[in-house]
């Protein structure tokens, strides 16, 4: 299994960038950040600083999103930085939450979603594409550029395409029950698009909060510090929610169950702990979403999502304890999941 570390690009970008590298020296494979331009510091620049101070470290977005930016501007970046530093970059997509509703603007839909995959995997790995009547392909990628594209999804219309169009496909939790229904519906729709569904590549992202021992108080700490992530995945299911109302059978209730107290969220608090809009998030989903708890809870957990076919496990680190959880993942975590 691989490993990612996902971090928010807060000043000073020195920071994001060793967190970067100490990650890389304990055995995670890429680096992501959030991408959403009002709320943090623009990330390409910063990852242009991580790729040069990092060997093999893979980066990118979790997510982007196809309106914030022109998609041959979105495309140029990555493919300049695959260009500078071989292709250690991957594309992270999805409607852009934050990104877009900070800026006054509703996320975007599936169909751009689609058109815009189609068109930054294709200028990003040197081949032509449509920009809506006007074809273009950029003249200087070189012959072995390669671009993935991996799409963020939750409801069933995103996860089928995901599974139709994504290189890979991230979910943004690491519930055992909802991972096992996702990732099924992914990997179905590949194979009645006719692909090989090995071919798409599996992404948990939660965040994993390391405790000394299983105490009451310790698990408190932990859930406290995760407390946030229950809060920020309850934006795409209310979503999901106000499109397929309560109980659907279309999107399961172990998703959707938890949101019914929520009363709204101010971005200003996003991705943060101690953000006061995730009170309604109870402990059973802290425990259920995140990973925490002793190193061996951990583990058990990490084998059981690779049972269910998940490729990579990428931390969110946005807690009290950044380098400590980056350390104990290298030296006790990574070394038993691999072995």
């Amino acid at each position: 299994m691989d490993f990612g570390l996902v971090l928010q690009t807060d000043p000073p970008a020195s920071r994001v960038i060793s967190l970067m590298q100490r990650a890389e020296r304990n055995g995670f494979t890429h680096g992501w950040t959030f991408d959403s331009a009002v709320l943090w510091q623009e990330p390409f620049v910063i990852y242009s600083q991580i790729l040069a101070r990092t060997e093999r470290l893979v980066v990118g977005p979790m997510v982007t999103n196809p309106g914030t930016r022109t998609w041959e501007v979105t495309a140029s970046t990555f493919a300049t930085l695959n260009d500078m530093f071989g292709n250690r970059t991957v594309c992270g997509i999805g409607r852009g939450d934050s990104a877009m509703r900070v800026a006054g603007r509703k996320p975007n839909t599936l169909a751009r979603i689609s058109e815009a995959m189609k068109v930054i995997r294709a200028l990003g790995s040197g081949r032509e594409a449509d920009l809506g009547g006007t074809t273009i392909r950029f003249p200087w990628t070189k012959s072995d550029a390669a671009l993935p594209v991996w799409m963020a999804a939750y409801g069933p219309k995103a996860l089928k395409m995901t599974g139709e169009e994504a290189d890979g496909f991230i979910l943004q939790l690491s519930d055992l029950y909802l991972t096992r229904y996702m990732v099924k519906a992914v990997k179905d729709a590949a194979v009645a698009a006719g692909r090989d569904p090995s071919e798409v590549t599996i992404c948990v992202a939660a965040p994993a909060y390391v405790t000394d021992d299983d105490s009451p108080a310790a698990l408190a700490h932990a859930r406290e510090q995760c407390r946030w992530f229950g809060g920020m995945v309850g934006n795409h299911v209310a979503d999901l929610v106000a499109k397929y109302g309560e109980h659907s059978s279309q999107v399961p209730d172990e998703l959707t169950a938890y949101i019914k107290a929520r009363q709204g969220y101010d971005y200003a608090h996003h991705g943060r702990s101690g953000n006061p809009d995730t009170a309604f998030v109870p402990d059973e989903i802290v425990d259920r979403f995140c990973l925490i708890g002793p190193v061996e809870r951990h583990i058990e957990k990490l084998n059981a999502l690779r049972e269910l076919g998940v490729d990579q496990f990428a931390v969110y680190d946005m807690h009290d304890a950044q380098e400590a959880v980056i350390d104990a993942y290298g030296q006790q975590v990574i070394p038993a999941v691999n072995t």
